[in-house]
C-alpha cells in the first residue's frame, strides 16, 4: 500500500521551491529538505497536509528495482510516523549511496531522526 494521494509531492515547481528555500538535515542515508506553508489566518481554511516526496538519482543505482525499492521503503516509513508529524510541511528525501540494500527499520530509525532534528514531528 502506497502514501495517500494528499500527502504525494509531485509538481516539480514544489520540488524547486523546497530546493530554493527550505532547511536542510543530513544522515548516513539521506538528506531531508523541508519547508513549512504559510501561517493561515483563523478564517481561511486549515493547513493542508504534509506532503512528501522522493528523490533517488541514477548515482544510487542504475537499477530500477533497486531505486522503487529504496522510495518503497522509505513510503511505509514515512506512512507509519505521519501521525506524529505538523501539518503544512513539504518534505522532500533525497537518498545517498549507502542507502542500497538498508533495512526498513534503519530507514525508519533515520527518517524518524531527521524529522525530530528539523522540528517537523509535533511535540519537538
Amino acid at each position: 500500500m502506497g502514501l495517500p494521494k494528499v500527502n504525494r509531492l509531485k509538481e516539480r515547481r514544489d520540488f524547486q521551491l523546497i530546493f530554493k528555500s527550505g532547511i536542510r538535515r543530513h544522515s548516513t542515508l539521506m538528506t531531508l529538505r523541508a519547508t513549512k506553508e504559510p501561517k493561515t489566518l483563523p478564517q481561511q481554511q486549515p493547513p493542508s497536509p504534509t506532503r512528501l516526496g522522493i528523490s533517488v538519482g541514477l548515482k544510487v543505482s542504475k537499477k530500477a528495482v533497486t531505486r522503487n525499492r529504496i522510495k518503497r521503503l522509505i513510503r511505509v516509513a514515512f506512512r507509519e510516523l505521519l501521525p506524529q508529524i505538523a501539518l503544512g510541511w513539504k518534505i522532500v528525501i533525497i537518498v545517498r549511496q549507502e542507502a542500497v540494500g538498508c533495512k526498513y527499520e534503519r530507514f525508519l530509525r533515520e527518517l524518524k531522526q531527521l524529522l525530530l532534528e528539523a522540528n517537523i514531528i509535533n511535540g519537538h
